[in-house]
């Protein structure tokens, strides 16, 4: 029995919209999943045809909203998933998996600071030339040519 935010959940009972509310994964990219086999096909309710996603699917598509949350591929996840399918030990090749993930999410953090700085300098250059302060935007421009090569790369 899986436990969620919403209590208690018995085998076949979480309709899309719940799943969707307890993966932070939208419908439609829960509908995609199934489609390509990222998840398995989900049983139907067979007097509405509606999917319900039972204990083991809730568990799982909830590690793969915590996954996508993170920015990993469709198929980094695939990989993932797989591996943790495969009866050998294969903790050497998830770690490398979540370490390549790692260094993806530092460049990323690092192309924000970078315009973060771009976007902080305009600010300051349009607080100097309100306040007529020469000094200070000679400096920031000087300081924005450096920001805007590094915006750039």
């Amino acid at each position: 029995m899986a436990r969620t935010e919403y209590g208690a959940l018995t085998a076949e009972d979480v309709s899309i919209q719940d799943m969707a509310k307890i993966s932070g994964l939208s419908e439609s990219t829960l509908r995609y999943y199934e489609k390509i086999g990222l998840i398995a096909p989900v049983p139907r309710d067979e007097s509405s045809g509606h999917r319900r996603y039972g204990a083991a699917a809730v568990a799982m598509i909830e590690a793969l909203g915590c996954l996508r949350s993170t920015g990993m591929s469709v198929q980094d996840m695939r990989s993932y998933l797989h591996l943790m399918a495969e009866d050998d030990d294969q903790a050497a090749r998830l770690r490398e998996l979540f370490e390549r993930n790692t260094e993806r999410v530092d460049a990323e953090m690092e192309r924000m600071r970078v315009r973060r700085r771009y976007l902080k300098l305009k600010a300051e250059l349009w607080a100097a030339r309100e306040g007529g302060d020469v000094r200070t935007e000679d400096r920031v421009t000087e300081e924005l040519l450096t920001a805007r090569d590094a915006l750039l790369r």
